[in-house]
């Protein structure tokens, strides 16, 4: 009933494995198991189903057939009675009589007949109950498995699939470059560095410059203001 299922989970540990390495996509065809038990277990339930509905029938005909035979044996007595009574002709009283008994003990013998098929389809139906109990009991426990192996597999693959990038990475490569962009900034920060050095070396060169010229032109007023004051006959101190 398992099928393909069953010879992937149930044919041994080692003999599994191999079977499962052979396959392209083993998640897909686990998938596809399940769904075929699954299958399985929607026909076992409508044979469950019928066989319940079977062993019904067969209890309702036992039933139906010993009530038959208490309604001959009732007639029975009352043709007896009748007889008795001189309603009816004894002899006639007596064949209908014995024509009711007899359709009573087929009725009987009918009656015991379907009330032991009935016990046999409700040994049957037993059997199939618990069936398919065990049958839902083990769908689901795979279906948990392959969850369970589902996540497995993607947290493997994406496992690998991080490593392969990382195996993938030049590593000797990738410090060497960085190295080399360290040198670069380093110079240019040292460029940038000297560059503001001689700004500020031009900025003092200038200012002494600038300070020596003030000083001469100061002396030269004064001498200038000091002549201006002796052609005017006027005093140095009145200055």
């Amino acid at each position: 009933m398992a099928g393909i299922f069953q010879r992937l989970f149930k044919t041994g540990e080692a003999q599994a494995h191999a079977l499962v390495d052979k396959l392209e996509d083993p998640i897909s065809m686990s998938d596809q198991a399940i769904r075929d038990l699954k299958k399985d277990l929607h026909q076992s339930l409508q044979s469950l189903a019928e066989v319940k509905s079977i062993g019904i029938r067969m209890n309702k005909d036992a039933d139906d057939a010993k009530q038959l035979a208490q309604d001959y044996e009732r007639k029975a007595m009352l043709l007896l009675q009748k007889a008795q009574s001189g309603e009816l002709d004894a002899s006639d009283a007596d064949r209908l009589a014995g024509e009711s008994l007899t359709r009573k003990e087929e009725a009987a013998a009918r009656a015991i007949e379907c009330g032991q098929q009935a016990a046999a389809q409700q040994d049957m139906v037993a059997k199939l109950h618990n069936n398919v109990n065990d049958l839902k009991s083990k769908i689901a426990s795979y279906e948990n498995d392959l969850l369970m192996l589902k996540a497995r597999a993607k947290t493997a693959d994406a496992t690998r699939k991080i490593n392969q990038r990382m195996a993938n990475v030049d590593s000797g490569g990738t410090v060497a470059l960085l190295e080399r962009m360290k040198e670069k900034v380093d110079e240019e920060e040292a460029l940038s560095q000297a560059y503001g050095e001689m700004g500020d070396a031009a900025t003092s060169v200038d200012d002494e410059i600038s300070k020596a010229l003030a000083s001469g032109s100061s002396v030269k007023a004064k001498d200038s203001l000091a002549e201006l004051k002796a052609k005017m006959g006027m005093s140095q101190e009145s200055s």
